[in-house]
Order: C-alpha cells, then sequence, then structure tokens
C-alpha cells in the first residue's frame, strides 16, 4: 500500500488527565499518517518519514487546513481511518440548491478540521478528540453538470471511463453526482465528519452509495516504513512525491487550464475511486514465491526480486542462470511502471476495506482505490488499460465499483469549495 510517516511534535502536556478539548488541542502541531499506495493501480509513494515515531497520544493534535490552493486530502499524509461517500441531487434541485449545499458543507468541513463543533446541531460524538488530522474533500460527477444546467462547464477529462476486462460493477454503488472524500486518525472523528456532511445535506441531496476504510494507525511500527495490504505486501514505494519538479503539473490543472478544461478547475485533481475486491481465499493458496512473482517484489521488505532494498530501482532485464527474466513479465509492478506507460502517473491515497463474509464464508475485503492526477486519460486509463492486456494480478481481483470525479482547487478564505464553478 504506501508509505507511513508519523505525527510530529507531540502534545507535552498531560492530555488524557486533563481531557482536553478538542478546541484547546489546536495549540499542539501535528503532522499524521500514511500514504497508501494500491493494488490493481500504478505503484505506492511514501511521504518524507519523520526520524521517529510519535506516542499515540499525538494522534489527536494533528490538524490539516480546509482553505488553501488546493483542497485536503489529496497531498496530505494518509490517515488511518476513511469514508467515501456519494450523493445525488433530490428531484427538483438544480444550481441554487447545489450551491447553499456546497457552502454549508465547507462551512461544516472547515468547522471539523479545526477542532470546533459541527455548528448548533453538534452530535458530541467527537466532543472529546483532537482534529485527528481530518480531512474533507469535494468532488463533481459527471451527472452534476446537466443537474445543474452547467453542461458546457463539464471538463473533457470527466468524460466516463473506458470498460475494462477486469470490471465487474455494480452500478448502484457507482458514481454519482457529488462525491466528499473524509478521512481522520480516529474513527469517532471521522464518524463525526460523515454524519455530519450527511446531514446538512437535507433536502436537497439524497446518499447514492457510502463506504468505510482503515489503513495502519501511525506509530503502530516501530518506525515509519512502508504499509502492506491486505494480501500482506508492501505497496507503496513509487507513489510520484511533491518534492518531484513535475509533480504539480502530473497531478493537479495548472492555474492556466488547457482549453480542453475550465478555468473553475484550477488547481484542482481528477479523483478515480474503484472498489477492488481481492480474492483472498485464491491469493492465500499461492505459494510464497507465486505471491512474489505475481507483485514482482519481495513479500518481506518489498525489494524488487532483481535485488537491493525497496527502494532499489527495478533491473527489468535481469535473468536468473536459466535465462528467466528473474522479474517475470507479467508481474504487476513492472507493467505498473511510469517508464512501461508512456510517463503516466498518479497519486494514490486508497483505504482497505472488509465488509463482512458472504454465505461461503468468502470475505468482501479489498481495497478503496482512489487515485489523484491532472488528467485521468493521461494517469489511470492507460496504466488500466494495459493491466487489463496481461497482469498477473487480475486474476486474484475484481474491480466492482467505479467513479470519476472532478476535484476544483481548494476554496480561498471566504469561499466555498465549487464557488467558482456555481456562481460564474
Amino acid at each position: 500500500m504506501s508509505d507511513q510517516s508519523t505525527p510530529q511534535a507531540a502534545n507535552a502536556e498531560t492530555a488524557d488527565r486533563e481531557g482536553i478539548s478538542r478546541r484547546r488541542l489546536l495549540g499542539t502541531a501535528g503532522a499524521t499518517g500514511l500514504v497508501l499506495g494500491a493494488a490493481g493501480g500504478a505503484t505506492g509513494y511514501a511521504a518524507a518519514p519523520s526520524t521517529a515515531a510519535a506516542p499515540l497520544t499525538s494522534l489527536g493534535s494533528g490538524r490539516a487546513m480546509f482553505h488553501g490552493k488546493h483542497q485536503p486530502g489529496i497531498t496530505d499524509p494518509m490517515q488511518a481511518c476513511g469514508h467515501l461517500v456519494a450523493f445525488d441531487l433530490a428531484a427538483g434541485a438544480g444550481r441554487k440548491e447545489a450551491a447553499a449545499l456546497l457552502r454549508r458543507w465547507s462551512d461544516t468541513a472547515r468547522r471539523l478540521m479545526a477542532g470546533e463543533p459541527a455548528g448548533t446541531r453538534d452530535t458530541d460524538v467527537a466532543r472529546d478528540s483532537g482534529p485527528s488530522s481530518l480531512t474533507v474533500t469535494f468532488g463533481f460527477g459527471h451527472s452534476f453538470f446537466g443537474r445543474t444546467g452547467l453542461d458546457g462547464q463539464r471538463p473533457v477529462a470527466l468524460d466516463p471511463l473506458p470498460d475494462f476486462s477486469s470490471d465487474h460493477l455494480d452500478k448502484n454503488r457507482s458514481n454519482g453526482d457529488l462525491w466528499v472524500q473524509i478521512g481522520a486518525d480516529d474513527s469517532l472523528v471521522a464518524f463525526h465528519a460523515l454524519r455530519a456532511i450527511q446531514r446538512d445535506a437535507g433536502s436537497a441531496a439524497r446518499v447514492r452509495w457510502q463506504m468505510n476504510g482503515f489503513n495502519r494507525s501511525p506509530g503502530a511500527t516501530a518506525r515509519p516504513m512502508t504499509a502492506r495490504n491486505l494480501m500482506g505486501q508492501v505497496d507503496g514505494t513509487r507513489n510520484p512525491k511533491p518534492s518531484e519538479a513535475d509533480f504539480d503539473r502530473r497531478i493537479f490543472v495548472p492555474e492556466q487550464p488547457a482549453k480542453n478544461d475550465r478555468t473553475w478547475m484550477a488547481n484542482g485533481s481528477y479523483a478515480v475511486v474503484r472498489r477492488i475486491r481481492m480474492l483472498l481465499d485464491d491469493w492465500e493458496k499461492l505459494s510464497l514465491k507465486g505471491q512474489e512473482d505475481v507483485i514482482g517484489r519481495r513479500k518481506s521488505d518489498g525489494a524488487p526480486l532483481s535485488g537491493g532494498g525497496e527502494t532499489t530501482e527495478m533491473d527489468l532485464e535481469k535473468t536468473d542462470e536459466a535465462g528467466n527474466l528473474v522479474v517475470p513479465i507479467n508481474a504487476h509492478a513492472r507493467i505498473t511502471r511510469p517508464d512501461q506507460n508512456g510517463g503516466a502517473a498518479m497519486v494514490r491515497r486508497p483505504f482497505s476495506y472488509h465488509d463482512g463474509f458472504d454465505a461461503d464464508g468468502v470475505p468482501d475485503a479489498g481495497l478503496l482505490f482512489i487515485c489523484w492526477q491532472a488528467d485521468p486519460l493521461r494517469g489511470f486509463v492507460p496504466v488500466q488499460r494495459k493491466l487489463d492486456r496481461g497482469d498477473a494480478l487480475s486474476q486474484f481481483i475484481r474491480h466492482e465499483a467505479s467513479g470519476l470525479f472532478a476535484v476544483p482547487g481548494g476554496a480561498a478564505e471566504g469561499e466555498y469549495v465549487g464557488q467558482r464553478l456555481l456562481e460564474a
């Protein structure tokens, strides 16, 4: 899945004994958790790790900012708990109602991310918690523009994704007019935000689908390290990093968008969301070598089968004594490399999920895959098409739901998310 950095600068006060309120915790510095990659997409990304794992008592103090150039929840370190929820506008609701809803949602998100109550009707679920690195991110689906009379403002990049051979999509759990991503390092804080967002929707929109996910908690390992997915594989070594010179060009729409994009999407990004079920019973029948050949990396430490450590460049031409490629030709890590896909790159921040067992005792578990890119036709689509043609991992996963959402740039002080679209 991905690389893990840990909370910084833990609160030196005896927070637990004093019962620090959400507002008082804001004085403590903190940067959270995990940045997770995925199975079934491109390979992973490591946030810059801290020098030492912080104690768990610091988890609540992490705070992400609502206002900014980009929306939160894209480059922020990945959190331990997540909710994804899509809404459809109610019958008769249009542009005016959507603008009022985004104004409410933005105000609620700003308050909760600051560790404040949601408003006068706050449920007190997170009353005793700090911000816990909460992020709330908003996006628009393809159908949103028709429902609000804004077809002319729909970006070309939001055209529906093509069909893929691994798709077994449930239409009831796919797409949607509006999409909200919630992440936090505390499950009650995350649920509190989910409930507040759902209540704010009121009569303007109804929930279309909702999914819950989790990741390894910050501080759960002796040192910051790349996380593992539910297949037990180290996953998240090669995600593009914000420190790279071309990161913004690959992940965000430029401030002066190209003619095939829309000015309201400046500094925004496009999120592809896929519910990818892992066929764990079949996967766990493979030998260790079989699993490593499917991925192309050692299970123990994520190092490429061609040798070295986790971050060692993979040698795609290396052969064994019999002349066979050490990294199989259909290995997942080989196929998803950007240099094997015309430079296609995306930032992936997914959550694992487990939704119980079916009647035969088969686990319904896998990955809530979320990837970010400036243009999905140059990011997700070419990689997934290549995976479709011969990825060894494909027989152990199944794509069961899908969505593509335009996520506008961040809201400035006094603005709400999407205002430049809805009030143009």
